[in-house]
């Protein structure tokens, strides 16, 4: 299971929290792609409820990461 930004931002309008098979099931009817769908079925599956992306994917940008300070320019 790998996760890249691309892939990841496939399920940011997810409908949060979810479990993992709603996950999937999002993930099919919005027409992600194949590797998003198989790295959700990888995951161990414990009836976990997710609450977020970073939950998944805890290296997910968020976004602070991507401050931009309009006042210097």
């Amino acid at each position: 299971m790998y996760w890249t930004l691309e892939l990841a931002s496939k399920l940011e309008d997810a409908p949060w929290p979810a479990s993992k098979d709603e996950l999937i099931d999002y993930a099919q009817r919005s027409g992600a792609p194949l590797e998003v769908i198989e790295n959700l079925q990888e995951m161990e599956d414990e009836g976990e409820i997710y609450e977020s992306i970073e939950d998944i994917w805890p290296d997910y940008p968020s976004n602070e990461d991507f401050f931009f300070n309009e006042e210097e320019y």
